[in-house]
């Protein structure tokens, strides 16, 4: 089945990101928020950022007038009901997520293919709120979406070789690298990525470097563009808490397991840049100070 209408559920940072290649890539996209205030805001945030393209000579105003006229917004769940494919990215709980695939389950035909952005809840846990559990696939893309070249294409045991394959093409047609991963939590990259980030802090807790050093040693040392202690800041800690949650729930390996140092920042809201404070101080964003732990 060729897909033609994209429907996207949350115009959140990520939302908003993948309506945008979406509608960049030639579909016609629609986007739900649950109110017309964090709607317009997301909105807004697409428009800048074509606006952004076409001062950079990226896009002309003429390819930008396209996109934005591929791309409606709406509150209205129901409003999905035409898309031949449905992609979920609203927050990260595993019952808000299941309660509106079993709602678009009732609203879609059968044809619809749904899909989530989830980075660390199994796909086939949120299939089971459908009954098609054999057109339902992981699209995880990362932050921001029209930047990050990769999305992760996830199957489950019972994902339609099909409709998975076809999955794959549509996250070529936006012109990502789609790689192919199975159903296990924290797919390929957060399965690599969430024990190297939590190692960083226990080196850290452990005394063997302080947070510019440790930062500096994988930027300079092995290439990285941005420090674990960094990035962490930059992703949240409060989300990697939570997906270190659920990776240790599911393997119980202490390389999955939260360091006691990320349990107190994060409950003391030290969440990273988004918090204004971190593993370093955001007072001056342009000019980020490491903290004192």
């Amino acid at each position: 089945m060729a897909i033609e209408k994209v429907g996207v559920v949350g115009c959140g940072l990520m939302g908003a990101g993948i309506a945008q290649v979406s509608a960049a890539a030639g579909f016609s996209t629609i986007v739900r928020e649950v109110g017309p205030e964090l709607l317009d805001k997301g909105i807004k945030g697409i428009e800048k950022n074509l606006a952004r393209l076409v001062e950079k000579g990226t896009i002309t105003d003429v390819a930008k007038g396209e996109v934005r006229g591929r791309l409606r917004g709406t509150t209205v769940i129901e409003d999905l009901k035409d898309c031949d494919l449905v992609i979920e990215a609203i927050i990260e709980q595993l019952p808000a997520k299941r309660d509106l695939f079993a709602t678009l389950d009732r609203i879609c035909p059968e044809k619809t293919i749904f899909a989530s952005n989830t980075s660390s809840l199994t796909i086939t846990e949120l299939a089971t709120a459908t009954k098609r559990p054999q057109r339902f696939v992981g699209l995880h893309f990362f932050n921001p979406v029209p930047v990050m070249k990769l999305v992760e294409v996830v199957r489950t045991i019972a994902t339609d070789a099909t409709v998975y394959d076809e999955m794959v093409a549509f996250g070529t047609k936006l012109g990502k690298t789609a790689v192919r991963a199975n159903d296990s939590t924290g797919f390929i990259v957060n399965r690599l990525l969430v024990p190297y980030l939590l190692d960083a802090i226990r080196a850290l807790e452990e005394g063997v470097g302080s947070i510019e050093d440790i930062d500096n040693s994988m930027k300079l040392g092995c290439g990285y563009p941005m420090g674990p202690l960094t990035l962490l800041d930059f992703v949240g800690l409060d989300t990697t808490y939570y997906i270190s949650q659920i990776m240790f729930d599911e393997f119980k390996e202490r390389r999955f397991a939260a360091p006691p140092l990320l349990k107190r920042m994060v409950l003391a809201g030290w969440n990273g840049r988004k918090a204004g404070r971190g593993f370093y101080d955001y007072s001056d964003p342009q000019k980020p100070v490491a903290q004192k732990l």
